[in-house]
């Protein structure tokens, strides 16, 4: 009787078992849950990451050209890019799709160079890598570390690789790591979004033109409908934009103009300012060596002190510069020119806290002037995102401005200004500057509700017009537009086009995406010197322990079990 009730018992524990199981496999089948244990979350999707994949209504397929034989960094980075394309297919299903592509895969040199032109021309950027063999000898080889996305016909390119020159390859490798989530969700909006906001850069004031702003134009054309608009006449001119550029203005803006920017601003519009308070004239110190540094007055530094910020009438020096070729031969002789470091142009560092300079190159500028941010309405929040080294002085104008200060070496000692203000963001409340004034000249009748405080809205003030300007070569064919930031000396592209897309993408995004390049990951990286000098003894740690310990445990297993069967 008491074996059958016991038969009975285990009967029905087996079934209650398997109710369990069944259970617990149709929940999990239903239901998706899981734990990101990470310190830093990085298996965690941002809000939206999941709000872009949510709203996708066809299929996204992403072909990344990061596979075959590389170096172990690189592994590092396509192993993320496969746990991310999975999160991205837990979220958007069926509407995402991937697959990883040798571009060296040919065993043909004609048909890899094919391939290899193709994705250039396609937008992907080469990168050389060289990593050492199995007999420690260093072999070379190209690599496309970036993505081709396609929907609905239409297909964008997506360099993953950060590449800032003062930076180590590991670090730069774990920057672009962070940055992934960023750059295919922000590739992935650009290319699927179907209603395009609008940008303006301002003209009429001698602000650059279409040309040395051609770069950028075209960059920001890939996101935004952009225009060209003059603001003398009509007083509700910028209303349809979502933000306004003003470019490097060498002439004075009138009352109206002010007036129109003014209230633009009181209704919420966004203003990204490049306003420079000195004028150096390059054509003058090419043709004769030297020129006079004077002041560049377009009225609108009132306007700029009531919002929040002064653009002071000085040149920054700083030992952080680009170069400029010199002529270094005997008057009368042919011309040879030699690189020299050009004070004048410093090279500046961004902030690696604000998402818009985060993981940056250096930003190329030429005579920026210091910004001090000024006033007491406490609605105003500034930050400064863009500074001079540490290694920076300040002169004031007017002053002489000669070639032949190459010539002479710096003195470390009188740099002792570091870390000047070049580029302030500013959110908030703006007060009018036009408060308290007579406006009705400026509104010539026209039905017009004037507001003397603004809507919650920001600014971003940058002292250097020349960040945003690119170089222009007269050729043949035509007008010739250096992309902007190229250094055609150094042949390096330093971070300002990234700098004003950044800048522009913070003040007209309303999603929050630009937050996600603010991510951080911490670099866990083995220390290879001591790897080198260890290697023999952890190979044997790692080799000989787990033996020994599964043998004594053997042993021990052997005589508890002889001892307890012996009694």
């Amino acid at each position: 009787m008491m074996k059958k009730n016991l038969k009975t018992q285990n009967i029905i524990q087996l079934l209650i078992a398997l109710v369990i199981i069944l259970i617990i496999n149709y929940i999990s089948s239903n239901a998706y849950f899981r734990l990101d244990l990470t310190s830093d979350k990085r298996y965690t999707l941002s809000e939206v990451t999941h709000e872009i994949l949510d709203s996708l209504d066809d299929l996204v397929y992403i072909e990344i050209y990061l596979d075959g034989e590389m170096p172990i960094g690189f592994q590092r980075m396509q192993k993320s890019i496969h746990e991310l394309m999975d999160e991205f297919r837990i979220v958007a299903g069926s509407d995402i799709q991937y697959q990883f592509k040798n571009p060296s895969q040919s065993s043909s040199e004609s048909e890899r160079n094919t391939m290899y032109q193709d994705l250039y021309e396609r937008g992907l950027d080469p990168t050389n890598v060289k990593d050492r063999d199995e007999e420690g000898g260093l072999a070379e080889k190209i690599l496309f570390p970036g993505a081709i996305i396609t929907y609905k016909n239409r297909e964008v390119p997506v360099n993953l690789l950060l590449n800032n020159p003062g930076l180590s390859a590991e670090i730069n490798l774990n920057n672009s790591i962070q940055s992934l989530e960023y750059e295919f969700v922000d590739a992935i909006r650009k290319i699927t979004s179907e209603q395009r906001k609008k940008i303006a850069f301002v003209e009429g004031q001698g602000e650059l033109d279409e040309y040395k702003t051609g770069d950028i134009t075209r960059s920001l054309n890939e996101y935004y409908d952009i225009d060209r608009v003059t603001i003398k006449d009509y007083i509700n001119i910028l209303d349809p934009y979502d933000a306004v550029i003003i470019a490097g203005p060498t002439e004075e803006y009138t009352e109206k103009s002010k007036f129109i920017v003014d209230q633009y601003i009181m209704n919420g519009g966004k203003v990204l300012w490049f306003i420079e308070s000195i004028h150096v004239s390059m054509d003058s110190l090419s043709v004769t060596g030297s020129t006079f540094a004077l002041m560049n007055e377009v009225n609108l530094s009132d306007q700029l002190f009531k919002y929040g910020v002064r653009v002071n009438p000085n040149i920054i020096q700083d030992i952080q510069c680009a170069i400029i070729p010199v002529n270094t031969a005997v008057g009368g002789s042919q011309p040879q020119f030699a690189p020299a470091p050009w004070l004048y142009f410093p090279l500046l560092n961004g902030l690696n806290n604000n998402p818009i300079t985060k993981n940056l190159n250096m930003i190329k500028s030429e005579f920026p002037s210091v910004l001090d941010t000024v006033g007491n309405n406490v609605e105003v929040k500034k930050q400064v995102i863009l500074t001079s080294s540490y290694s920076s002085k300040v002169l004031n104008i007017p002053l002489l401005v000669s070639l032949r200060e190459v010539s002479e070496q710096p003195d470390p000692s009188t740099f002792v200004m570091p870390n000047n203000p070049i580029a302030v963001i500013m959110e908030g409340n703006f007060e009018s500057v036009f408060k308290n004034r007579l406006i009705d000249k400026y509104i010539d009748g026209f039905q017009f509700e004037y507001k003397e405080k603004s809507q919650p809205t920001k600014m971003i003030v940058v002292s250097d017009a020349d960040i945003i300007r690119n170089d222009i070569r007269q050729r043949a064919d035509g007008i010739f537009i250096t992309p902007l930031g190229y250094d055609r000396y150094t042949k390096q592209t330093y971070g300002n086009k990234e700098f004003v897309m950044n800048a522009v993408h913070y003040l007209v995004d309303e999603s929050g995406i630009l937050d996600m390049r603010s991510r951080e990951f911490k670099l866990r990286l083995l220390d290879k010197t001591k790897i080198q000098n260890e290697k023999t003894r952890w190979q044997v740690i790692n080799s000989v322990l787990p033996v020994l310990f599964i043998i004594a445990f053997a042993f021990l297993v052997t005589y508890l079990r002889k001892r307890k069967y012996t009694q």
